[in-house]
């Protein structure tokens, strides 16, 4: 299974913002027993690049670590060289997609319009992601796919249980979520933890329901 295969396999990928270095293997592990696994670790987070090592190396093959918040190529490399195994992006930067695929990494960058989801998959991009997808809601992934169908798409911001089937019903190949899964304003106690293990199971039965 390819590593693109992998990230749509669940159909959740986590977006983890604002991390807590001492706590993030947990959340890992936590995200991983619940069947979430793919996570995003946006590069504004502190020790970003020693957090991506730290889950790639513990987890190898098991989850999928990437790079989130990712605005040019040269973060980009950066968190590629520490293992990143895909970038994610709110914008369209052709040079942050051209040197991500130069590394043979999957590229998610951000684009709300047609015109901009048509451009950033003819720059090579592998999943586009809808962003910020709350904005128009369901219904406007739906009216894109339409005329898009080829391109593959993946609706953050503002996804939560409640809107998930939705967006796969409406051509999504997965969704990313951030707080409504994980949030650090939370004490990440044991009974935090497994809270966030059945949210996460709940997030993929949901997708998977989805798309039967």
């Amino acid at each position: 299974m390819t590593k693109l295969e992998k990230i749509l396999d669940s159909g959740v990928v986590a977006v983890i913002r604002g991390a807590k270095p001492e706590k993030i293997m947990a959340v890992a592990k936590a995200l991983y027993e619940g069947g979430v696994t793919t996570l995003e670790i946006t590069v504004e987070t502190p020790k970003v690049l020693s957090l991506i090592e730290q889950v790639s190396a513990e987890y190898g093959d098991k989850l999928v670590v990437g790079a989130g918040t990712v605005l040019d190529p040269e973060t980009a490399r950066a968190a590629i060289m520490a293992g990143a195994q895909f970038i994610f992006s709110p914008t369209v930067n052709p040079k942050t997609i051209e040197i991500t695929k130069r590394y043979g990494i999957v590229s998610i960058p951000g684009a709300l319009t047609p015109t901009e989801i048509l451009a950033a998959y003819e720059r090579g991009a592998d999943v586009i992601k809808v962003f910020p997808a709350n904005v128009f809601g369901p219904g406007y992934l739906k009216d894109v796919h339409g005329p898009l169908p080829q391109i593959p798409l993946m609706p953050t911001g503002g996804v939560d249980l409640s809107n998930t089937a939705a967006y796969i019903k409406a051509g999504a190949v997965a969704v990313g979520v951030g707080s409504s899964l994980v949030s650090f304003k939370s004490e990440m106690d044991e009974a935090y933890l497994a809270h966030l293990t059945q949210t996460a199971r709940r997030f993929v039965e949901v997708v998977k329901e989805a798309r039967a």
